[in-house]
């Protein structure tokens, strides 16, 4: 059984061949009809009314705005990541000086930054590192301006997100992003915590692959087992930590609370009914 996905960020071409790729294009056919439908599909094909969409040679294609097979920027802390990282200096809610905030905040960075190069506004969403095609200029690690034409009710014409979804580069009234989970406690040294807070979920671990991860189970998923539906935990080295830090610990961050290819209406990894979200970490 022969597949072919095309993928134009350098205009690639790959045949897969066998049921096991076969099976892992059904996967990718999975993933890309859950964006489809979401206002992450910034393509010319999101059929939501009044979506963000971008009109351009080339711009049916669901993924380039975020990942490209080549040419990636591996300071982002999310997946063959197609996007400028941004230099801006953000103001966090740390700086409020609030007795409640206990864990300690490290700068901005692991995938939120990922996420804030979009949503912090101070780039289009159709500047990406490698644009699709092959021209001469559809390619800079400094960012390149696919030319076309946005609408929706949530884009300025140049490209800028509006609204709530423009979180700018304050984040002091947003929920804490790249702070410890339940006050600190857990580390490579102390994986099962239990966290310095009392009023947070105690944390689950594994080892998956070469690292540790941490992660808050929630009724929707099996409890113990890592699922998408869960709270995840990002994992920081202490270089890239508050001062002070040693060891690796599990952080809070955007992608925490949010999966950018979930089909729910905020991209939260569960409903937020009866603040379930907030209760799957937060014991009140």
């Amino acid at each position: 059984m022969i597949a072919t996905i095309r993928m134009y960020g350098k205009g690639l071409t790959w045949a897969l061949t066998g049921i096991a790729c076969a099976a892992g294009l059904m996967i990718t056919e999975m993933a890309s009809a859950q964006i489809a439908t979401t206002k992450h599909n910034l393509s010319s094909t999101n059929p939501i009314a009044g979506a963000n969409k971008f009109t351009a040679t080339g711009s049916d294609e669901l993924c380039v705005f975020c990942h490209t097979p080549h040419g990636a920027d591996t300071s982002a802390a999310a997946p063959l990541w197609n996007r400028v990282i941004s230099g801006t200096t953000y103001q966090t809610y740390d700086s409020l000086g609030t007795s409640t905030l206990d864990g300690k905040t490290a700068p901005v960075g692991s995938v939120s930054i990922a996420c804030l190069s979009c949503h912090d506004g101070t780039q289009a969403m159709n500047v990406v590192i490698n644009a699709p095609g092959t021209a001469a200029g559809s390619y800079s690690p400094s960012g390149v301006a696919i030319p076309g034409t946005w609408s929706g009710v949530n884009v300025t014409a140049g490209g800028l997100l509006l609204g709530i979804s423009n979180l700018g580069t304050d984040l002091r009234n947003d929920h804490p992003i790249g702070i410890q989970y339940a006050g600190g406690g857990y580390s490579t040294t102390a994986t099962t915590g239990p966290g310095a807070d009392p009023d947070f979920v105690v944390a689950q671990t594994a080892v998956l692959g070469a690292g540790r991860v941490w992660w808050v189970d929630t009724p929707a998923g099996a409890a113990g087992t890592r699922q998408k539906t869960d709270i995840a935990l990002f994992t920081r080295a202490a270089a890239g930590g508050y001062t002070g830090q040693t060891l690796p610990e599990p952080f809070v961050e955007c992608a925490s609370c949010h999966d950018p290819h979930s089909v729910n209406p905020t991209f939260l990894r569960i409903a937020n009914t009866g603040s379930a979200v907030c209760l799957a970490c937060h014991v009140k």
